[in-house]
């Protein structure tokens, strides 16, 4: 609470509540914690009480315990300080993605200093239970089994109390995001989100009759130009474009990590961070009010390529069965070009391998040994060591998967085979390093470096591009995946997901600032507008540019799922709850008013529809 004194509210009653709450969770967290050494007191026959065994696994193991809890206390710093909240499903996921996590934390922090600090503590808290004889009363007598019953029966109550009534989001009390995730308990709420991590939505949200959601989002998608196919349940449909053209400009999309609007010129930053960017959004087609629908890269992965709004719990790029899709991958595919994904880390982090050689891509990456499933028929690359000049814990600097990319589009030329290339970059991220003498800011010095420099590299790959012979045909898109900051006060906050995208380089096309509210899942339909392409159509994004577009946008958390219509955002919760607000983009504020019928059926049947198309594999190619 002092950490985020200038966030959290201090009203007498919300402190009070915050602090009981969390003292309340964190026994909880004791009843386990302990449980282990309850049912050791319940089976360890008494006559062995102050033996050499009795002795070695006490030691060993409330050691072991005093260790992992003081590691995790500071683990949650680490966290809280990158996420702002406690340890939710992306510490989840982090379990499973051991050397990108262990490597980040690596060259991020002090890490001997940190292992040291927990050891030291662990020391001290054994020392000081030593001196005042704990350990000398435990070995000295057993105790009678009526005893033992009793304790472990008690345990037994408490902790089935907590597994079959208390759940994590109880703790979220208070319309103060920061009081609520402090309300909460770290271990409490990381089993929480082990035993959550996928959520279908008709358990956990308000839900309509499928049928009614379905002919909401139909007639949202409704175009001049679209005929839907007779199918059931389906929103399938052929998007017929006026003037109809054969053409096939290369494609080269680029995903940006962490680039939010908030770091260009454009949008009031004085910083001078991204000058190549704030020079493009002046020379392209440049949307100025576009949101991203998540956090997190992956999110936006399944907004670009699915053009979808975020279903709740796990995004589909790490979902089981999410091979085989409809994804802008088939498009090009009818086109006959050759679609290729881009890490400069190991694909297999996050599932982007599965899901990427999944659906239609060929994969270039810097794969450590990781394989890809039997089921996914498609190529695969490691970019060698002799194509690398810098890398870190997430994978090779910007300019080095840039130069990497333009290299197999010089091959797709000579091979005369139209190409669709997406690029996920990776340098702007923590540890926020990158190649000496690029840039004015050092290396490892902050999130101003890390942006500077993936704006410079960016720069550099188009002004390498424009000396290929292919460049005069080829489009770029350029998009963030999420901004580098989504925490804040209230439940969603909404300028913490406006993000900057552009289309540079259509060619027969005037520069343009599309002002439009619009979202990640509108880009690649609108490109395909620009394009006049008749292609097919499983997308909930739309045309940005059609007549009657609606202003609209999808952002969420993977439990909050918020849709929002200008200054109206409805956000519907895991609880079957739901919220409107007004948003003040001033001062980023969210107000409550009045309920509107019509609007939350609206946001219902989006999310309810995009959820049952995907869950009922609806959504296969």
């Amino acid at each position: 609470m002092v950490w985020q004194h200038a966030e959290v509210s201090w009203n007498v009653f919300a402190v009070l509540r915050t602090l009981f709450t969390g003292m309340f969770f964190d026994i909880g967290v004791c009843s386990f914690v302990v449980f282990p050494a309850i049912l050791y007191y319940l089976v360890f026959p008494n006559k062995f009480v102050g033996s050499l065994l009795d002795k070695t696994l006490i030691y060993f193991f409330f050691t072991l315990t005093v260790f992992i809890l003081v590691f995790v206390f500071f683990a949650e710093i680490t966290f809280w300080e990158e996420f702002r909240t406690r340890f939710n499903f992306i510490a989840v996921d982090y379990l499973i993605y051991t050397h990108e996590v262990i490597s980040n934390i690596q060259e991020s922090y002090p890490l001997p200093l940190l292992v040291s600090g927990v050891l030291s503590i662990t020391f001290l808290i054994i020392f000081v239970i030593y001196k005042k004889g704990i350990f000398a009363k435990t070995f000295l007598v057993g105790a009678p089994l009526k005893n033992k019953l009793a304790l472990f029966f008690t345990a037994i109550i408490i902790m089935g109390f907590y597994i079959s009534f208390i759940k994590n989001t109880q703790a979220e009390w208070s319309s103060n995001r920061y009081n609520s995730e402090i309300s909460k308990s770290g271990i409490y709420s990381f089993f929480a989100e082990f035993r959550n991590n996928q959520m279908k939505y008709t358990t956990f949200y308000t839900s309509i009759d499928e049928n009614k959601a379905c002919e909401i989002v139909k007639k949202k998608l409704s175009e001049s130009n679209a005929k839907f196919q007779k199918s059931n349940f389906c929103i399938r449909r052929n998007i017929q474009d006026s003037v109809p053209s054969e053409a096939k400009p290369n494609v080269i999309f680029i995903l940006m990590e962490s680039m939010s609007g908030s770091f260009m010129k454009e949008f009031g930053n004085d910083k001078k961070i991204t000058p190549f960017m704030d020079d493009l959004a002046q020379n392209s087609i440049f949307f100025s009010n576009l949101y991203a629908t998540g956090t997190r890269t992956v999110r936006g992965m399944e907004a670009v390529t699915l053009c979808i709004p975020p279903t709740p719990g796990q995004s589909i790029v790490k979902r089981p069965n999410n091979q085989n899709l409809f994804t802008v991958s088939n498009v090009f595919a009818d086109r006959n070009y050759k679609s290729n994904f881009f890490y400069g880390g190991d694909g297999y982090f996050d599932n982007m391998n599965s899901y990427f050689g999944g659906n239609g891509f060929t994969i270039y990456d810097r794969g450590r040994g990781s394989v890809l499933s039997d089921k996914i028929k498609t190529e695969r690359h490691n970019i060698d060591d002799s194509e690398v000049t810098f890398e870190n814990a997430w994978g090779i600097c910007d300019e080095d998967i840039y130069s990497k990319m333009l290299k197999v589009a010089d091959e797709h030329y000579v091979e005369k085979v139209p190409f669709f290339n997406f690029v996920m970059t990776t340098s702007n991220h923590r540890p926020y390093t990158y190649p000496d003498n690029k840039i004015d800011i050092p290396s490892g010095t902050g999130r101003d470096g890390a942006v500077k420099y993936a704006d410079f590299a960016l720069g550099k790959m188009i002004e390498s591009a424009k000396k290929k012979p292919w460049f005069k045909n080829t489009v770029f898109v350029i998009v963030a995946d999420h901004c580098a900051s989504s925490a804040g006060k209230d439940e969603i906050d909404v300028a913490n997901y406006h993000i900057p995208a552009i289309i540079y380089n259509l060619p027969n096309h005037e520069n343009l600032k599309i002002q439009n509210q619009c979202s990640q899942i509108d880009l690649f339909p609108t490109l395909f507008s620009l394009l006049h392409w008749n292609y097919q159509s499983d997308f909930f994004g739309k045309n940005v540019l059609q007549s009657d577009f609606e202003d609209r946008t999808f952002v969420g958390t993977y439990r909050k799922l918020a849709y929002m219509k200008k200054d109206q955002i409805m956000i519907l919760s895991d609880q079957k709850k739901q919220t409107f607000y007004n948003w003040n983009k001033s001062d980023n504020e969210l107000k409550s008013i009045p309920m509107q019928k019509d609007f939350l059926q609206e946001a219902i049947a989006w999310y309810q529809t995009a959820d049952y198309l995907f869950t009922n594999k609806l959504l296969a190619e």
